[in-house]
């Protein structure tokens, strides 16, 4: 059964870091992408970054370019983004979710539609 388990968020004022963590179980990250997902009260879900399985490539969305960073342990069966210099733009509740393809497809940004099984989500604010 694939699942997934975001943690990490928290309250953080601006211009802190947070570390957020996807841990998987289901299959196996030597085969399959994970993309993250942000949706903010009232807004549709953005994609916010993807890392592929084989070569690690990555993608991220312009809004967070420069600050957040994806990373995975496949022995942990974990990914990880870690998300600096925050903004209160980046208020959202957090998704990890994978397409159980080897790379994310990307058009006109990573979206919501491409992906098969998703967290339930870890909640991120930022404020002072």
């Amino acid at each position: 059964q694939v699942q997934l388990v975001e943690s990490g968020g928290a309250l953080v004022q601006p211009g802190g870091s947070l570390r957020l963590s996807c841990a998987v179980s289901g299959f196996s990250l030597d085969y399959y992408a994970i993309g993250w997902f942000r949706q903010a009260p009232g807004k549709e879900r953005e994609g916010v970054s993807c890392i592929s399985s084989a070569k690690g490539t990555t993608y991220y969305a312009d809004s967070v370019k420069g600050r957040f960073t994806i990373s995975r342990d496949n022995a942990e069966s974990t990914v990880y983004l870690q998300m600096n210099s925050l903004e209160p733009e980046d208020t959202a509740v957090y998704y990890c979710a994978t397409p159980l393809e080897p790379a994310c497809a990307v058009r006109r940004g990573l979206q919501a539609n491409t992906m098969y099984s998703w967290g339930k989500g870890t909640l991120v604010t930022v404020s002072a």
